[in-house]
């Protein structure tokens, strides 16, 4: 069983920046692959970033690629999505999500194929 915790949204300025963090509780968790999904009011859950078990491969949807990085301590049993830049279109809960496989960019962003998601955390971007 694995649990996610995600920490660190809250209010920023647009141009600003934000770390938000997912603590993640499991003995197998170097094991998964763990993604970054995002929904806001109205709009479907998307994907934002995808970081392999080891941290050697990561994946970016094309609106935070250059922005975003995605990042993991092991050690830790965390993962980090550093946020630069943040627009206002940026704005929503931000969930990670935990999946055995990492495979490719089709497949990682997909929210279907995680098998354990965390509860959220609010990222407001104020314009």
């Amino acid at each position: 069983q694995v649990q996610l915790v995600e920490s660190g949204g809250g209010l920023v300025q647009s141009g600003g920046s934000l770390r938000v963090s997912c603590a993640v509780s499991g003995r197998t968790y170097r094991n998964y692959a763990m993604g970054w999904f995002r929904q806001a009011p109205g709009k479907e859950r998307e994907f934002v970033a995808a970081i392999s078990s080891s941290g050697a491969s990561t994946y970016y949807s094309d609106s935070v690629k250059g922005r975003f990085t995605v990042s993991r301590d092991n050690a830790k049993n965390t993962v980090y999505l550093q946020m630069n830049s943040l627009k206002p279109e940026d704005a929503a809960v931000y969930y990670c999500a935990a999946n055995r496989l990492y495979l490719s960019y089709s497949y990682n962003s997909r929210a279907e194929v995680y098998d354990y998601w965390g509860q959220g955390t609010q990222v407001t971007v104020s314009s």
